[in-house]
C-alpha cells in the first residue's frame, strides 16, 4: 500500500510539472490548434502584427489543416526583431516572410542579391542552421515611401532623390524599428538617397496609426507597404525608388528544417505557386477596407485554387 501511495504520488507530481509546462508565447496563441493526423509533424504557424501577413499565415495553417497537419497559429506577433528570435527558440516553426527585408535584416544590410532566386539562395546559407526557406511565390510587397497627394504637389515629389531635396521639411512616419532598421530604413535611406527627415514619428506597421498619421497631415510621408489598399483608397502616392533600395520582396514561407518534410513542403508550395501580387492586394482588400475575417478570406482562397 506504501509503495502505491507513494506511485500516486509521484504521478500527480509529474502531471503538476507537465501541466506547468508551455510555450513562451501562448499569450499570442490566437486560433488555438487543429486535431491533424499524429503521424505528421505538428506546425506552430507564427505572424507579424499586420493583416497581410496575418491573412498568409491563415493561409498557410488551412492548407496544411486541409492535409490534416496539426497546426497552432500564434499570430500578430510583432515585428521580425520580435518573430525571428522566436523562430531561432523554436517557439515558432513557419512564418510568411518576404525575400528581401529578411535577407537584409539576418545580413545586416550586407546582402548581395537582388533578384529572387538569388535572395532565396543566399537566405538558405546566412540563415541560422535550424531554419530554411521553401519555394518563393510570384506576389511582391514592398515597403514603400508613401505621401499625401498634397505633399506631392507641394514639392514636386516622383522620386526618392526628389524626395531627398526637400527631406529636411519633410515629417516621415513609419514604424518604431525604422530608425535603427539597415536597408530600408532611416540609415538606407540617407545613405543610398542622401534623405534626412525634419522629423521621425513612431507609429505602426503599416496600420492604422500610420494611415490615420498621413490622412490628418501629422506626418507627410510613410512607410506602407505595396499592396496596401489604404494607398489607391485615400489618394496617396507611392514615390519611386530608381536607385532600388527595396529589392524583390516575394512572399516565402520561412521554416524550422525539421517541420519542412517532403509533404509539408509540397503543401507550402501549392500555396506559393497560386499567390500572385494582384490575388494578393485583393485579399489584403478584403481583410483591410471590407473587414472581412482573415480566416474567412484565407478559406476563400485555398477553396478557389483547389488546395482545400
Amino acid at each position: 500500500r506504501m509503495r502505491l501511495n507513494l506511485w500516486l504520488l509521484l504521478a500527480c507530481l509529474a502531471f503538476a510539472v507537465a501541466a506547468c509546462g508551455g510555450d513562451s508565447l501562448d499569450e499570442k496563441d490566437s486560433g488555438g490548434s487543429s486535431g491533424g493526423d499524429k503521424g505528421k509533424p505538428s506546425v506552430t504557424v507564427g505572424s507579424a502584427n499586420f493583416p497581410e501577413n496575418t491573412l498568409l499565415a491563415e493561409i498557410y495553417a488551412g492548407a496544411l489543416e486541409a492535409k490534416d497537419f496539426k497546426v497552432t497559429k500564434k499570430l500578430n506577433i510583432g515585428s521580425r526583431e520580435t518573430i525571428f528570435p522566436a523562430m531561432e527558440r523554436g517557439d515558432l516553426t513557419l512564418l510568411p516572410e518576404y525575400t528581401g527585408t529578411l535577407l537584409s535584416f539576418v545580413t545586416k544590410g550586407k546582402a548581395k542579391a537582388t533578384d529572387t532566386q538569388a535572395q532565396v539562395a543566399e537566405l538558405k546559407s546566412a540563415l541560422p542552421a535550424k531554419l530554411t526557406m521553401l519555394e518563393p511565390s510570384a506576389a511582391e510587397d514592398k515597403d514603400t515611401v508613401t505621401c499625401t497627394k498634397e505633399v506631392v504637389d507641394k514639392y514636386q515629389l516622383k522620386s526618392l532623390d526628389d524626395l531627398a531635396k526637400v527631406s529636411k521639411n519633410v515629417t516621415m512616419g513609419g514604424p518604431p524599428e525604422m530608425p535603427k532598421r539597415e536597408g530600408f530604413g532611416l540609415k538606407g535611406l540617407k545613405e543610398i538617397y542622401g534623405i534626412d527627415f525634419k522629423k521621425f514619428r513612431p507609429l505602426d506597421v503599416a496600420g492604422p496609426l500610420t494611415v490615420s498619421a498621413l490622412k490628418s497631415g501629422k506626418v507627410d510621408c510613410a512607410d506602407l507597404f505595396s499592396t496596401q489598399s489604404a494607398i489607391p483608397a485615400n489618394g496617396f502616392i507611392t514615390l519611386e525608388d530608381p536607385k532600388g533600395i527595396v529589392a524583390h520582396e516575394n512572399v516565402t514561407p520561412l521554416i524550422a528544417k525539421d517541420k519542412a518534410t517532403p509533404e509539408v513542403s509540397d503543401v507550402l508550395n501549392g500555396v506559393s505557386a497560386k499567390l500572385t501580387t494582384e490575388n494578393l492586394k485583393e485579399l489584403v482588400k478584403r481583410v483591410e477596407i471590407d473587414k472581412d475575417d482573415a480566416k474567412a478570406v484565407a478559406d476563400d482562397f485555398l477553396s478557389q485554387n483547389g488546395l482545400k
